[in-house]
């Protein structure tokens, strides 16, 4: 674990695996949600990419990627996820991929919380409800003092 890292969460700390909300489920994201994460976010690109804390990042590519450009992405998030260096969830509806959520430690600022979370354009009218399921869950779940959160508001 490098420096950068080091103190995200506390050693010990389990990691929340689910969360229950209004309309959908978090689980943590990982190779076999693939065709559905890629057709989620690529039909929604525009979408994703002017929700609050996407405006202006990389993410999503206006062009896409392939199925393989996704799973290897998909599979680094389960990594980062089993070695504590960052937490990324599927939103679902039943099995639906909807959307993501990611928990990250900040890059320039490591002792900052950066989350985001996006949710295909089909669905948008469930952003706002994730958002604050979330914020409560952080709250409530997640060892961060509520003033090293960085999640855009809705």
């Amino acid at each position: 674990m490098s420096d950068h890292q080091k103190g995200f969460v506390p050693d010990g700390f389990e990691v929340p695996r689910v969360l229950v909300g209004a309309g959908f489920r978090l689980e943590p994201l990982g190779p076999r949600h693939n065709e559905r994460d890629l057709a989620a976010w690529s039909g929604s690109i525009e979408h994703v990419r002017a929700t609050p804390g996407f405006v202006g990042r990389s993410w999503p590519p206006p062009e896409g990627m392939s199925a393989e450009e996704n799973l290897a992405d998909l599979v680094r998030h389960a990594e980062d996820f089993a070695a504590s260096r960052g937490f990324a969830y599927s939103v679902l509806d039943g099995d639906d991929v909807i959307g993501c959520l990611y928990v990250c430690q900040g890059k320039d600022a490591p002792e900052r919380v950066n989350v985001s979370s996006w949710v295909r354009a089909d669905r948008a009218a469930l952003d706002a409800v994730l958002y604050a399921a979330v914020t409560r869950w952080l709250a409530e779940a997640w060892p961060f003092e509520g003033e090293r959160i960085d999640y855009a508001a809705r």
